[in-house]
């Protein structure tokens, strides 16, 4: 029987099935702890015929409420910046490298304060965007942040020194394209909001033109 203090998530991931099936298994999983704290799984939403799939960290504290991915401030930013792009955020499919929220708080009953989540839980969640990329087998991914660049390349990956380009690179026995760019949460959290802004425009154009 499959523990969270195996921290893996493999035992949990069905064989068969599209996505609506890893949805409802991963519904279940409880191959790391970060199941205990958080409300409930957040999976991936979009088309499995997506032709770019969007990576990010994990659910913040809007998705773990409402089960659903980018549905808080950050993603309604990259909505934007993805229709400014020219990419219909219809359109694509958006998940998270961990697929649930870690989070602290000071008190109880205070604000749930993002979390970041360790290689160690970044590595049991792997199957689900493993799982996630066999059925969708996007043209291309897009990489939000550090957290899911080192999800997909590796603990030395660095997204300010990649972010823009289009890089060619093997993901869970797969040959990917991937264009690395910023979290939209960081946009949120910048000094200069506006020049924030159009970087992560600037990089979504790369991707833009890598789908023409």
């Amino acid at each position: 029987m499959a523990t969270e203090d195996d921290y893996t998530a493999q035992p949990f991931v069905p064989k068969r099935g599209g996505l609506p099936a890893l949805r409802r298994a991963a519904a279940e999983c409880r191959g790391c702890p970060l199941h205990r704290a958080a409300t409930q799984t957040v999976f991936g939403a979009g088309k499995a015929s997506a032709r770019v799939m969007l990576v990010g960290e994990q659910p913040g504290d809007q998705e773990d409420r409402q089960g659903k991915p980018f549905v808080g401030p950050a993603g309604h930013l990259l909505d934007r910046a993805l229709a400014e792009a020219g990419i219909d955020p219809a359109d694509a499919y958006v998940t998270n490298a961990v697929k649930h929220f870690k989070f602290t708080r000071t008190e109880p009953r205070k604000r749930r304060i993002h979390k970041a989540p360790t290689l160690r839980e970044m590595t049991a969640c792997g199957p689900w965007l493993a799982a996630e990329l066999e059925r969708v087998e996007p043209e291309l991914i897009v990489v939000l942040g550090a957290t899911a660049g080192k999800a997909l390349l590796g603990s030395s990956f660095r997204v300010t020194q990649v972010r823009g380009t289009v890089l060619e690179e093997e993901i869970h026995g797969r040959p990917e394209r991937l264009v690395p760019t910023v979290h939209p949460s960081a946009v949120l959290r910048a000094d200069d909001r506006d020049a924030a802004y159009r970087g992560l425009l600037s990089d979504l154009k790369v991707a833009a033109r890598a789908l023409a």
